[in-house]
């Protein structure tokens, strides 16, 4: 059985190890997304983990907003100075394996965001579909369009999923070509 300061001690580092990691990124990034990171380097649990980022984000050391109808966090000045006179409480092999760990996962992580396709049913005849490409957190394509099934909206969103580094050039190429 562990004692309270093992707790303590323990949510300390979490605390300092989230905002060493949004310390890291220094821009916008989703809760899911930070979790994707943070579990990977220090296997805890999603509601440990909203708790904690809850906690930072009551004492505003982390921020929080709502961006393209996403709730994304992002470190606070006053998150940075709290990090900077709280990061010795790390253990430098947390350390070292976040460093690492978050160079490989946010590269996944930043490929994977950069790719969105969702689609949204009006009834059971009607699927709004819309596909986009963000970059640096900057919509630079973005495509509605409309479906008469599940079937084909699914087959939409999926092959914009799996092929939009294709599907995006040749669209280009059409809107740029002259008739």
């Amino acid at each position: 059985m562990s004692s309270n300061s093992d707790n303590a001690t323990t949510l300390a580092e979490n605390k300092v190890l989230i905002l060493y990691i949004l310390n890291l990124i220094d821009n916008d990034i989703t809760q899911d997304n930070l979790f994707k990171i943070i579990t990977s380097i220090n296997n805890i649990n999603y509601f440990y983990f909203k708790q904690v980022l809850t906690d930072l984000i009551d004492s505003k050391l982390v921020g929080s907003r709502t961006k393209e109808k996403e709730p994304v966090i992002r470190i606070t000045s006053e998150g940075k100075s709290a990090y900077i006179l709280t990061k010795d409480v790390l253990p430098g092999i947390m350390k070292l394996k976040a460093d690492h760990i978050f160079k490989k996962e946010f590269s996944i992580i930043e490929e994977e965001s950069s790719i969105i396709a969702e689609f949204i049913p009006k009834n059971e005849n009607n699927y709004t579909i819309k596909c986009k490409i963000v970059e640096n957190n900057e919509t630079i394509f973005e495509v509605k369009t409309f479906a008469g099934s599940r079937e084909r909206a699914k087959r939409i969103v999926d092959n914009w999923n799996q092929n939009a580094k294709s599907i995006y050039p040749e669209i280009l190429n059409l809107l740029l070509k002259n008739k």
